[in-house]
C-alpha cells in the first residue's frame, strides 16, 4: 500500500530522473542543424517536429528563395537550425535561414576549393554593388564585376538564377565576394579561341561597327571583335573614324593580322582597294605643277590632297619667298584649293614634297631684273642691327646697308646713330645674290663726297697686296677689320688667322690690335674685301725658301727663315 501511494505521489528526484531520461531519448543539442518533420503550415508559420518535447515554429518566408516560389507542406522533411531547445513559451526555437546558411557555407567552401562555379540570384542593391543569394548564403557582387563592359540597366539580371565565380570567402566574418564578369570572360575566351581558329590573315569577312574611338573602330565579326585602325580605314587621310563610319554600320573588312598569343585581330578597309601610290611617280613627275586641296595645317607645314589617298606636304620653308617666320595657317587655310609644284617623291615612304613658293615669281630674280646694280632705290628702315640697316624694298624683300656703306668719312658705328626704325631712306643697289636671297645696298655711294675712282677709294689696293689691318670686331667665326689706307672694311675667316691650326683662335686678338695680312678677295664694284694672315705666312715662307735655300741645300726650313729674318733686320738698320 505504501508503495502504491509513493508511486502516485512522485518526489522531486523522480521528476529529475524522468527529465534526464527524456533528454537521453532526444540527443539534440543547441547550435546545430537537425532534421525535422513538417507537422502543419498555419498563419504564415511552419510547425516542425524535431523530436523534442514540443514542436517549433518557423516563419514561412524563411522557406522562400529568390526567384522561386514557396513549396512546403505537411509531412515534408526539412533541415533547421536549433537555436534553443525550449523558450519561455515551452517551444523549440528553430531557424530555416540559419540552417540554409550553414549548409550553404559548407557547400560553397568545398566548391571554392575546387574553383567551381556556383549558382546564385541577384536580389538587392547595396553601395558599390549588389547582393546575391547563393542558396542560403548572401554574397557581395561589386559593380565592376557585373559585366565585361559597364551596363546601364541591371534590371534584366535581377532575380534570375545564373552562375558566379567566388573571388573571396571569410566564414568568420561572414564575407563572400563573387564575380559574374569572370564567368563571362572565361566563356568569351573559349568562344573567341574557337572563332579565331576559323579566321586567317588576308580573309575578307563581314562585320558590324560596334564602337568608335579616336584611334579607330571596333568591329564585331560574329562573336569576336577586331580593331580597324584609323590609318587602315582609307588610303586618304581620315581625321576621325566617325567621319567615315557609324555605329551599327555593316561592311566588309580584311583580316590584316592575327596575334596568336593575345588573339587580337587587326582589320583593314583600304586593303580592299588598289593602292593609289603605285601610280604616283608616273602621274606626278618632279617639277610638274598640280592643284590640290589643303586638308591639314601644322606648325611645320600644310598637307595637300592631290587625289583620294594621295597627300603631299608643303614644308613651312617652301611656303613663301619672303615670309620666313610665319605660321602656315596665316598663309593657307583648310579646304583651300592651291597650285603647287612637285619637288620630290618617295614612294617607299609614301611621301611627296611640294612647293608653294615655286609656282610664284622669285622676288629676288624679279628685283634683280628690275633694279640692276647701281640703281637708286627708296624704302623704309625695317630693322637696325649691330652690323647695319635693313630696308624694305619693292616686291616685299629687304636689302641691307652694311656699316661700312653708311658714310665715307665716319665709322659705321657712329654713322648708324643717325638712323631710326621707320625712317624712309634712299640707297643704291650694290649687289643681288639670288641664291642666298640677299640684296646689298649702299647709302654713302649716293654722296657727292665719293672718291672719283675706286682706286682712290681703296687706296690702290688690289688682290695679292699686303695690307695693315686694325681689328674692329672679334667674332667666333672670324675678325672684322679696317684696312689702312682704305675706307673699305674687310673680314678674316677663322681658318685664315694662322697657318698653324692651333693658332686659328679669334680670342688671340683684341679690338684695336694691328697686324699685316694679304688681300685674297677684292671686288671694288661690290665693295667686298677679304684678307688672310695664313696666306701672308705661306707667301713669306715661299719667298724665303726661294731666296735663302732649297730642298737640296741641306738647310732646314727653320734655318732658312732665320737667315731671312736676319737679312731683313740688317737691311732695316742700314
Amino acid at each position: 500500500m505504501a508503495k502504491s501511494v509513493a508511486s502516485m505521489n512522485p518526489t522531486r528526484e523522480d521528476f529529475e530522473a524522468l527529465l534526464t531520461e527524456s533528454y537521453l531519448d532526444n540527443p539534440a543539442t543547441e547550435g546545430v542543424v537537425v532534421k525535422g518533420r513538417v507537422v502543419a503550415v498555419e498563419n504564415d508559420f511552419v510547425i516542425i517536429d524535431v523530436g523534442l518535447k514540443t514542436e517549433g515554429r518557423v516563419a514561412l518566408k524563411e522557406f522562400s528563395q529568390p526567384g522561386k516560389d514557396v513549396a512546403i507542406k505537411a509531412g515534408d522533411t526539412v533541415e533547421v537550425y536549433l537555436e534553443r531547445i525550449e523558450n519561455a513559451l515551452g517551444e523549440a526555437v528553430l531557424s530555416r535561414d540559419k540552417a540554409r546558411r550553414e549548409e550553404a557555407w559548407t557547400r560553397l567552401e568545398e566548391m571554392s576549393g575546387k574553383n567551381e562555379r556556383v549558382d546564385g540570384v541577384i536580389f538587392g542593391r547595396v553601395k558599390g554593388g549588389f547582393t546575391v543569394d547563393l542558396g542560403g548564403a548572401v554574397a557581395f557582387l561589386p559593380g565592376s564585376q557585373v559585366d565585361i563592359r559597364p551596363i546601364r540597366d541591371v534590371g534584366p539580371l535581377m532575380h534570375v538564377s545564373q552562375p558566379f565565380q567566388i573571388l573571396k570567402m571569410d566564414r568568420r566574418r561572414g564575407n563572400i565576394v563573387v564575380s559574374r564578369r569572370a564567368i563571362m570572360e572565361e566563356t568569351r575566351a573559349e568562344q573567341r579561341s574557337e572563332l579565331v581558329q576559323n579566321l586567317a590573315e588576308g580573309q575578307v569577312v563581314d562585320g558590324v561597327v560596334k564602337n568608335i574611338t579616336d584611334y579607330g573602330a571596333f568591329v564585331d565579326l560574329g562573336g569576336i571583335d577586331g580593331l580597324l585602325h584609323v590609318t587602315d580605314i582609307a588610303w586618304k587621310r581620315v581625321n576621325h573614324p566617325s567621319d567615315v563610319l557609324t555605329v551599327g554600320q555593316t561592311m566588309k573588312v580584311q583580316i590584316v593580322r592575327i596575334n596568336p598569343e593575345t588573339q587580337r585581330i587587326s582589320l583593314g578597309m583600304k586593303q580592299l582597294d588598289k593602292d593609289p601610290w603605285e601610280l604616283v611617280s608616273g602621274k606626278y613627275p618632279i617639277g610638274s605643277r598640280v592643284r590640290g586641296k589643303v586638308t591639314n595645317i601644322t606648325d611645320y607645314g600644310a598637307f595637300i590632297e592631290l587625289e583620294d589617298g594621295i597627300e603631299g606636304l608643303v614644308h613651312v620653308s617652301e611656303m613663301s619667298w619672303t615670309k620666313k617666320n610665319v605660321h602656315p595657317g596665316k598663309i593657307l587655310s583648310t579646304s583651300e584649293e592651291v597650285e603647287v609644284q612637285v619637288l620630290e617623291i618617295d614612294s617607299a615612304k609614301r611621301r611627296i614634297s611640294l612647293g608653294l613658293k615655286q609656282v610664284q615669281d622669285n622676288p629676288w630674280e624679279t628685283f634683280s631684273s628690275k633694279y640692276p646694280n647701281g640703281t637708286h632705290v627708296e624704302g623704309e628702315i625695317k630693322n637696325i642691327t649691330e652690323f647695319g640697316l635693313f630696308i624694305g624694298l619693292d616686291g616685299d624683300v629687304d636689302g641691307m646697308v652694311h656699316l661700312s656703306d653708311l658714310d665715307w668719312k665716319r665709322p659705321g658705328e657712329e654713322a648708324i646713330k643717325d638712323y631710326k626704325k621707320g625712317d624712309t631712306v634712299k640707297a643704291i643697289v650694290l649687289d643681288v645674290d639670288r641664291e642666298k636671297e640677299r640684296i646689298s645696298l649702299g647709302i654713302k655711294q649716293l654722296s657727292g663726297d665719293q672718291p672719283k675712282s675706286s682706286a682712290g677709294a681703296s687706296g690702290g689696293i688690289k688682290k695679292g697686296d699686303t695690307v695693315t689691318c686694325e681689328v674692329v670686331k672679334v667674332e667666333d667665326a672670324g675678325l672684322e677689320v679696317r684696312v689702312a689706307g682704305s675706307d673699305m672694311a674687310a673680314y678674316i675667316k677663322r681658318g685664315d688667322l694662322a697657318r698653324d691650326r692651333s693658332e686659328q683662335r679669334t680670342e688671340r686678338f683684341a679690338v684695336g690690335e694691328k697686324f699685316d695680312a694679304k688681300v685674297t678677295v677684292y671686288d671694288a664694284k661690290a665693295r667686298k674685301m677679304n684678307v688672310s694672315i695664313k696666306a701672308l705666312e705661306i707667301s713669306d715662307e715661299k719667298e724665303a725658301v726661294a731666296q735663302y735655300g732649297s730642298s737640296d741645300s741641306g738647310a732646314s726650313l727653320g734655318d732658312i727663315l732665320v737667315a731671312a729674318l736676319k737679312k731683313k733686320d740688317a737691311e732695316g738698320k742700314e
